[in-house]
């Protein structure tokens, strides 16, 4: 027996793809940039790539619009203004459209941060990573930790208060007190959202290849997101996500919807999507080759089109435990049911199966990780692997 599926909110991503250097811990789709960009035509390609997608979407509303990249702040704020007039033409914008664009503190400018809010951006995501000088050395990034401190009390003058700070801890030759420190500097700036997350050396990357020195250790670094955890808390920030934590009602729209298994068109090189269509019951994936130069000679016809993937039902439950159970909230069994279209009493065998292992509280609604489940994250979704 099945169950119909019913189109969850959509949003937009929208990949730009160029950083003035690329970070060697980086695995992201980012090139470094050689010579002037070409801001115009990329702005005309993804009004292309999204002219080619629309059918998919007709009707629906936009709920958050995420641009990231590469280095977004790159782009003027005339052209960004220029994408999202185009794309508010043909989509219908919700009533209070989050709007983000990650920034780059070594690309901050204040007449930037006016434009971009002029262009009906309204949340700021900086990748600071640290705010001691000798880490951001060590992790290849070309701003320093007054220029990151600059560049946020730059947005917050121009009227921008949502704002995310990202931060890595388990650093090359960081201990729990240069951590600690971190996030005070961090803390004493305000944000609305802190994303805290540990350096991994991603294949494909020059970490991976030639990992740094003084990586802290695994004891370490557990002892580093505890005590970081406790910080947070006290300061007022709702852990809701694996790596997130916002002040109440700041929570990241955007980022909620890819763990709440909602839909996403991804327009640019290399961006992902995901669109469920509830006339044909299907759920689609689809991405963009990912060469800034390919895309940019093949945007808004077949040939940008790096794939498209029909997800079978059975590997629904899979992909919906691998975002809902990085959230603390967890899921109704209801939600589940109309997302995937699968039965819950399918998955029931597999919850029982989590809970016994003290992972998942689970009652006849609603699915909740417990905090040893949240701490083990991965080894709860790989149960519903062949659920």
């Amino acid at each position: 027996m099945s169950v119909a599926l019913i189109p969850p909110p959509l949003s937009l991503y929208v990949h730009l793809p160029w950083c003035v250097r690329k970070c060697p811990y980086c695995d992201f789709n980012s090139h470094e940039a050689k010579g002037p960009l070409p801001f115009d035509e990329y702005v005309d390609a993804l009004i292309r790539d999204l002219d080619q997608d629309l059918p998919l979407v007709w009707g629906r509303s936009v709920h958050s619009v995420f641009f990231g990249g590469g280095t977004p702040s790159l782009f003027p704020a005339d052209q960004i203004d220029r994408f999202l007039q185009a794309a508010s033409a043909r989509l219908r914008f919700a009533p209070g459209c989050e709007i983000t664009l990650e920034t780059n503190p070594g690309t901050a400018e204040h007449g930037r941060f006016d434009g971009y809010r002029a262009a009906g951006v309204n949340r700021l995501s900086f990748g600071i990573q640290s705010f001691d000088d000798g880490c951001l050395k060590r992790l290849g990034r070309i701003h320093d930790s007054a220029q990151a401190q600059a560049a946020v009390k730059l947005a917050q003058d121009a009227g921008l208060d949502n704002l995310n700070l990202d931060l890595m801890y388990a650093l090359p030759g960081q201990d729990l007190d240069m951590a600690l420190a971190d996030l005070e500097r961090a803390l004493a700036l305000q944000p609305a959202h802190i994303s805290h997350y540990q350096l991994t050396l991603e294949p494909n990357t020059v970490f991976f290849a030639r990992p740094p020195q003084g990586l802290p250790d695994q004891d370490a670094a557990w002892d580093i997101q505890e005590a970081c955890q406790a910080r947070l808390a006290q300061a007022g920030y709702g852990h809701y996500e694996v790596s997130a934590y916002a002040k109440p009602g700041r929570q990241c729209a955007h980022n909620l919807g890819y763990w709440r298994y909602g839909d996403y068109l991804g327009l640019g090189a290399g961006a992902h999507g995901k669109i469920t269509s509830g006339g044909e019951q299907t759920i689609l994936r689809r991405w963009k080759v990912k060469h800034p130069t390919r895309y940019l000679a093949s945007a808004g016809t077949a040939a940008s089109i790096g794939g498209d993937e029909l997800i079978a039902p059975q590997r629904r439950p899979f992909e919906y435990m691998l975002n809902l159970l990085r959230l603390r909230e967890g899921f109704a069994l209801r939600d589940f049911q109309v997302r995937t279209g699968v039965p819950a009493a399918h998955i029931a065998p597999t919850l029982e199966q989590a809970a016994e292992r003290g992972w998942l509280q689970v009652t006849d609604r609603q699915v909740t990780p417990t905090a040893l489940g949240l701490r083990f994250a991965n080894d709860v979704m790989e149960l519903f692997l062949d659920a």
